[in-house]
């Protein structure tokens, strides 16, 4: 007995995009069941007609109207009729490797000099529209898998992926010696500029990587420029590195003198004197080496005025200065007034810049000078 109906499904695997059924004659009532992945397309004398989605379909008239036409009915529809079915795999296939045939050429777009370079990645596809798909590429093929497929796409790809690596790279201004840094930027700019070219045969580009760039590594003019790229940046982290050393050696030494500061501060408060009062030892001492305390008689100016002096130095520098006189020996005397003037006024100049007196002080007292000679 003859088999009245069929059953028509896709047997396919996922790594195929368009599979054609083997069965071409079958009556009116077979059964077509469309997964949710893919689609079915009827063909009839050449022609395409009927598109199925997803989901199990008895073939009556009712079901392909493009097809019922042609039907010779005179036998209640279970008449045989000729016509072929292609599946369409619309699930998202992935991990397909693509890579230049060639060196891309182009100028760089950050130090202006020519370069060469590969490219490689992987990509992924999607038939989007079938029927376009099945009529640009298929024809009368029985199936179209990813290495079919890639093989007719291999020439258009590697003629716009070329001009878009050069593209991209010029628009965005990637040198050569960044572009691993700016990979994935790098591939998505691509992809973008790639998917319109996809479309025209019904493929959804979904995905484009680049994941490696092929370098003229050992080219003289490319190691030039690459010596040059990266000594610019090891000069910065050079400098960088110098101006860090001084600020710690300059806040090192701005340290040292606050401890110091503080150790003589410490240092007074246990002996009992100040920073003015250790200034006036200082002075007593200078004057005293300048045989300066034999003429303070001389000038008028008793040990008096050198303990109170504008209140800085106190008896302590009294003290000391009294201490001077007992110990120096007494110093010949200048015999010329003028010389003796002179001699006394270089001495209430010493006073007046160590602060022991004012500058009021020091002109009474230069005035007092003056009188006794004149």
């Amino acid at each position: 007995m003859a088999e009245i109906a069929k059953v028509i499904k896709y047997e396919g695997d996922n790594s195929t995009f368009i599979w054609k059924h083997p069965e071409e004659d079958f009556n009116s009532l077979t059964q077509l069941i469309v997964h949710e992945s893919q689609e079915a397309i009827f063909f009839m004398n050449g022609q395409a007609l009927d598109t199925f989605g997803a989901g199990r379909y008895t073939l009556e008239t009712q079901n392909i109207p493009k097809i019922g036409k042609f039907l010779n009915r005179a036998t209640g529809d279970t008449t045989p009729f000729h016509c072929e079915v292609y599946f369409i795999n619309k699930t998202e296939q992935m991990s397909i490797k693509w890579g230049t045939d060639s060196k891309v050429q182009y100028i760089d777009a950050t130090y202006g000099f020519p370069i060469s370079i590969g490219a490689s990645g992987e990509m992924s596809l999607r038939a989007e529209d079938g029927r376009k798909l099945l009529l640009k590429l298929v024809g009368t093929e029985n199936f179209l898998g990813q290495e079919k497929l890639t093989s007719f796409f291999r020439a258009f790809l590697m003629t716009k992926v070329k001009t878009y690596i050069a593209q991209v790279m010029r628009t965005n201004a990637i040198n050569i010696f960044e572009i691993d840094e700016n990979l994935a930027a790098f591939s998505e700019n691509i992809h973008k500029l790639l998917i319109p070219d996809f479309a025209d045969y019904g493929v959804a580009l979904e995905r484009f990587f680049v994941t490696n760039v092929v370098k003229p590594d050992g080219d003289k003019q490319y190691e030039k420029f690459k010596e040059l790229h990266f000594r610019q940046y090891a000069d910065i982290a050079e400098a960088k590195l110098h101006q860090q050393t001084d600020i710690i050696h300059a806040q090192t030494e701005a340290q040292k003198v606050v401890i110091d500061s503080q150790a003589q501060a410490t240092k007074r408060q246990q002996e009992g004197y100040t920073y003015q009062q250790e200034r006036g030892f200082d002075v007593a001492e200078k004057v005293a080496q300048n045989e300066a305390v034999g003429q303070f008689t001389n000038m008028g100016i008793g040990l008096g005025t050198m303990a109170g002096v504008g209140g800085a130095v106190g008896g302590v520098v009294g003290g000391a200065v009294n201490d001077a006189m007992n110990s120096a020996a007494n110093p010949p005397q200048p015999t010329d007034d003028l010389a003796a003037f002179k001699a006394k006024v270089e001495k209430l100049t010493i006073m007046k810049d160590s602060g022991l007196i004012t500058e009021e002080e020091f002109n009474s007292m230069k005035a007092e000078l003056l009188k006794g000679i004149l």
